[in-house]
């Protein structure tokens, strides 16, 4: 609830890395309050990426694991003086946060999945920040829960808190060199029990198109209306193929900007598949959309296409034994692993394809990106817990 008091909106505006100074704010608190709970070599370099180590405790040979979180918040919602409270043993019932902001069950049914624990909420203003502050109380706790706990036996355990992750940059400059691990896990994920090793596969495209205005009453054979012609290349994507309609492991093209006038014309998408075959494909029809518009109307659309990042179970799936050890943690810790597939992306998904395979656990927050977020002590201390087992377990089934 301390963390959360801390406003860490990050920005797409800025260009900067952190992207918003009172990010920075939150990670010299982070610092400071690591060293005072013992962790060793704590670093925070000067794009705000916080490094600590919490030191090995057996004469074994282990594997140097991770937990990574971020700092950020969603520039979704304002995560501007959050004032934080605990419904105690809830009942079951809508919650009211403030005058007219009521979080309904019929609205939010997963509320009843938590009937008689103590649910931190908002006041409905603001977003809550479980995602990631979550994440990050989760990894401090544990980190002081095996202090305090020497019988258990652990690794060398690095602790890796970065910004930005909410805009999609927060492994950018993650140092996985310095960070130094065998694999690690991001603390983000939702609700409790959830291991997640699979994303999106993601590309963007940027499609402008350049029209030719004339008089509407003299232009037969001579305008090209850009902004039409705009709608005419949106109407040839699969109807059925949008966020709106799909689920699972089922892919999309979204649009997500359009704007134009007669004369000159902008699209954006994003592509998202986890099937990197489907993935390639879905691209290539964009491409050929663009060629079509081209030999109809004469060479007047450009396409950018960029590829973001790619799904991550390509680096774990030949290390099954990270999920192996992170199923066991978790059904050590009273819960059932539930295996699921992110339809979207996360800081791990790049970690991993920069050398650190690194699935991503739940956090146990949920509702995130607004003020009917909230997010269950009782996950909290299963999530802490998990972390404690998945050293053990390293220590135990890794160790030489």
């Amino acid at each position: 609830m301390k963390y959360v008091s801390f406003d860490t909106q990050s920005s797409e505006e800025t260009g900067t890395t952190p992207s918003t100074e009172k990010q920075r704010v939150f990670a010299n608190y982070l610092k400071e309050e690591l060293k005072k709970e013992g962790l060793q070599e704590v670093e925070l370099d000067e794009l705000g990426y916080l490094y600590a180590t919490l030191y090995s405790n057996t004469d074994k040979e282990v594997p140097t694991i991770g937990f990574i979180a971020h700092m950020d918040t969603s520039p979704d919602a304002s995560g501007t003086n959050v004032k934080p409270r605990i419904v105690e043993n809830y009942d079951g019932s809508d919650i009211v946060l403030s005058d007219g902001i009521v979080t309904s069950v019929e609205k939010f049914p997963e509320l009843l999945n938590h009937k008689g624990e103590d649910l931190i909420v908002t006041d409905g203003t603001t977003l809550l920040g479980a995602d990631d502050k979550a994440g990050i109380a989760e990894i401090v706790q544990a980190m002081v829960y095996l202090q305090q706990h020497p019988e258990i036996k652990h690794g060398t355990i690095r602790v890796g808190f970065n910004p930005d992750e909410e805009i999609g940059l927060g492994a950018h400059h993650f140092d996985v060199e310095k960070f130094g691990c065998d694999f690690a896990y991001t603390m983000d994920g939702s609700e409790v029990g959830e291991i997640e090793f699979e994303n999106f596969n993601a590309a963007s495209a940027k499609i402008t198109i350049n029209g030719c205005s004339v008089h509407p009453g003299y232009a037969k054979d001579k305008m090209l209306n850009a902004a039409r012609i705009a709608t005419e290349l949106v109407s040839m994507l699969p109807a059925d193929e949008t966020p709106e309609t799909t689920e699972g492991y089922e892919g999309f093209f979204h649009l997500t900007h359009i704007s134009g006038t007669c004369e000159k014309a902008q699209l954006s998408f994003i592509i998202r598949d986890h099937d990197r075959e489907y993935f390639e494909s879905r691209k290539s029809e964009m491409t050929d959309i663009v060629d079509t518009i081209n030999e109809k109307y004469g060479n007047i659309a450009t396409l950018e296409l960029k590829d973001q990042y790619y799904n991550m179970r390509e680096k774990v799936e030949d290390k099954m034994y990270i999920i192996d050890i992170a199923k066991e943690a978790i059904s050590a810790a009273g819960m059932t692993p539930k295996i699921r597939a992110i339809r979207g992306g996360t800081d791990g998904a790049q970690l991993s394809f920069k050398g650190l395979p690194c699935p991503n656990i739940f956090a146990g927050g949920l509702n995130f990106h607004g003020p009917h977020e909230f997010c269950p002590v009782q996950s909290l201390e299963k999530a802490m817990m998990t972390i404690v087992n998945i050293c053990s377990i390293t220590e135990k089934t890794l160790g030489q």
